[in-house]
């Protein structure tokens, strides 16, 4: 009997660390810069999901769910995180804000920056290495990752803020079927919801991720497919292209077949998940993120 109670409780205990780890922590305890609000929509977050402790790597990514800049897809996030989990990686899902909140750039960046700042500033809590901290989105996600290794900064040494210490820069990215170019490949209610109508042409040129590419943008894994109808390959070819000519170690897959949107095309426990989950993670071993 009592050894049932202890294992009762001992069970209780875990799900109760579980609900914790998953509770959404915002980014910005006492409001985000610039907020319109103070709903859910107006609080930036991150969802925590932690690999068990003996598969750990001590690696960690960020995860920005794609939707076109106007809501967020679970199954490109909470998804990711669990499949990350099961690689050892620790998962960190961003809820960023959107255009159909009102929220244009640079909001979406300033979030995903935080974020990963964040995630270096807490560290030693999640038992995480401070340089083997990537992200990783689809579709208008995957916009923002690559917004994010194209425009991150070291930090602010002097900042009575902790977190803005901290690096933004990614120590790499995984892009998925990504929105790259807002220029003749653009994906139009991506741009619209981060830009607004009528941008500038500079602004349109500075959130062009092809464009902004340098020598000190983070290795990448960036793939599509062939028929993808919602956004074209040529973003993930031209963003490639960008990465060779700057010396930016990276890999490139274009699958022939596949729908926009498809992320893992499986469930947990993700026995048979799309081809590029394998290669992604002989990628991720190459770069020192999983074993």
């Amino acid at each position: 009997m009592k050894k049932s109670l202890i294992l009762a409780c001992w069970c209780a205990s875990l799900m109760l660390s579980h609900a914790n780890m998953l509770t959404p922590i915002p980014l910005w305890p006492e409001g985000a810069p610039a907020a319109l609000g103070t709903s859910t929509n107006d609080i930036p977050t991150l969802t925590v999901y932690l690999p068990d402790a003996g598969k750990a790597t001590g690696a960690a990514m960020v995860i920005c769910p794609g939707g076109g800049y106007a809501h967020l897809a679970a199954h490109e996030g909470n998804d990711y995180a669990l499949w990350l989990n099961q690689q050892g990686v620790a998962g960190f899902v961003l809820q960023y804000r959107l255009g159909s909140h009102g929220y244009h750039h640079p909001a979406m960046l300033n979030d995903a920056a935080r974020a990963v700042r964040w995630v270096r500033a807490h560290a030693g809590d999640y038992r995480i290495d401070l340089k083997r901290v990537g992200i990783m989105g689809s579709s208008a996600g995957g916009h923002l990752a690559s917004t994010l290794v194209t425009h991150f900064d070291a930090g602010n040494p002097a900042a009575a803020d902790a977190v803005e210490r901290q690096s933004s820069r990614p120590d790499l990215g995984i892009l998925c079927y990504p929105v790259i170019s807002l220029g003749d490949f653009a994906h139009p209610g991506s741009k619209r919801n981060l830009l607004g109508t009528n941008p500038p042409p500079e602004l349109v040129q500075q959130l062009s991720s092809e464009l902004q590419v340098t020598a000190a943008t983070p290795p990448c894994f960036v793939w599509s497919t062939a028929e993808d109808k919602t956004v074209p390959v040529e973003n993930s070819l031209l963003f490639a292209a960008a990465l060779q000519k700057n010396h930016v170690p990276f890999d490139l897959h274009i699958y022939q077949k596949g729908r926009h949107g498809i992320g893992l095309a499986d469930k947990p426990p993700f026995a048979h998940p799309h081809p590029w989950a394998g290669d992604c993670l002989f990628w991720l071993k190459e770069q020192g993120f999983v074993n």
